[in-house]
């Protein structure tokens, strides 16, 4: 199976060909200057054990595209964080962006770290020293951090808190701050919201009635998902993590599950439902992958029995398992499309942070809806007129525009 990057690369290069770039600019180099980022940053940070000793960890940030506005992306803790992994994301971070039409190109930074095994001090010395070795390369008007996986609010003030050591204009260097700091309303929730708004539109379009839902993974973006479909009064009927899986066909408690992994660190053993081994082969009309990425691949993408997929996760998806999916008619709504929530309300902080004037979480809501409802009429109405999947679409619509900005600007 190929990795991330080779995934991300070959529906750039498939799409370039559906809107005949190498014909229609020739000599400009299009595929090489998407493919290849603009800047990659990679070093090592040496961190003070609690215990004494010293440990080291591989860091990134890339920086793919600005073409659109300044680089824009998450900043992931994980152990199985590579290079590959970031520039991958960071790619796909240039399109959400554009697809959705805020003025941000992409960036992704990582560490490789299980942040379970640092103590609380232990992460705060290795994000200030993350911070201090990026302190030029980030800045308000350059490069803005947020929260992704294995990060949160806490580890954005850490950041917002170190660089201010360095610059006088701080507040907008990272979003998904906490409120006191700066951060937006609905920030923590928007990307879960997201993939449900988007999910809702796709669902009135298939003409599902009365239907149920399966969330894999139950973090930070499942987690929300899961309590917006219940809260709207949809059953949600099958939660998985990395602990393990529930399932109860007459639909799960998520508020008492959200309590009862907080108190146990996972949803393994939940006394709501039964035990669950496989999410993606479970009966559900509706899946939301919110995991990881290469969760559905060409070996169990036969299995899937919901009619329809939300990709929370980015890169939930392998090529090989599209097509499998495809041709047994399962509508998958692309990751740049359904989990751009949290960088549209990212969006609506720095706009905050840089205006000084700080928005209701109605009004905060209503414009992430608004302009995911857009997005999604805009995906539709090009796989109708193309003939091709929403995916397909999606990056047709984002290509489009960076494309058309790169040529505008000339050189770099």
């Amino acid at each position: 199976m190929a990795n991330v990057l080779e995934n991300a690369i070959s529906l750039v290069e498939k799409t370039a060909d559906i809107l005949n770039f190498s014909k229609r600019f020739q000599g400009q180099e299009i595929m090489e200057r998407l493919r290849i980022p603009d800047k990659v940053i990679m070093f090592r940070a040496s961190v003070q054990l609690d215990r004494g000793g010293l440990k080291v960890f591989n860091c990134y940030r890339i920086q793919h595209s600005d073409v659109l506005g300044c680089y824009k992306g998450g900043i992931r803790f994980h152990p199985d964080v590579d290079l590959d992994e970031v520039k991958a994301l960071a790619l796909w971070m240039s399109l959400k962006t554009a697809l959705v039409g805020i003025p941000y190109g992409g960036a992704k930074g990582g560490i490789t770290v299980d942040p379970k095994t640092l103590s609380v001090t232990e992460l705060e010395r290795l994000v200030r020293k993350y911070t201090s070795r990026l302190v030029n390369d980030i800045g308000p008007n350059i490069d803005i951090p947020a929260p992704d996986m294995g990060t949160s609010a806490r580890e954005m003030a850490w950041i917002y808190d170190e660089y201010r050591k360095y610059r006088d204009v701080a507040r907008g260097v990272v979003t998904g701050k906490p409120i006191a700091l700066g951060g937006s309303l609905g920030r923590k929730e928007a990307t879960g919201r997201g993939v449900v708004c988007t999910m809702l539109e796709a669902v009135k379009d298939l003409g599902l009635k009365n239907y149920n839902v399966g969330v894999q993974g139950f973090g930070n973006v499942g987690s929300h998902a899961a309590l917006d479909c219940f809260e709207r009064g949809l059953k949600v009927v099958a939660i998985q993590d990395i602990t393990g899986g529930v399932c109860n066909p007459e639909g799960l408690n998520v508020p008492e599950m959200i309590k009862y992994r907080d108190q146990t660190g996972g949803i393994e053993g939940f006394p709501g439902g039964k035990p669950l081994e496989d999410i993606v082969s479970y009966p559900c009309d509706v899946l939301l992958p919110c995991a990881k990425e290469n969760m559905i691949t060409e070996e169990n993408a036969a299995s899937v029995k919901a009619k329809l997929i939300v990709e929370g996760a980015n890169g939930p998806t392998t090529p090989e398992a599209d097509k499998i999916l495809e041709s047994c008619k399962v509508v998958v709504v692309p990751d740049i499309l359904a989990n751009a929530g949290g960088v549209i309300v990212s969006y609506f902080e720095w706009v905050q942070n840089r205006e000084g004037f700080y928005w209701e979480e109605e009004d905060v809501n209503t414009r992430l809806f608004n302009r995911l409802r857009k997005a999604y009429t805009q995906v539709k109405e090009m796989a109708g007129a193309k003939k091709v999947s929403f995916r397909q679409a999606a990056y047709c619509i984002a290509l489009e525009k960076i494309v058309q900005a790169m040529i505008s600007r000339g050189v770099q």
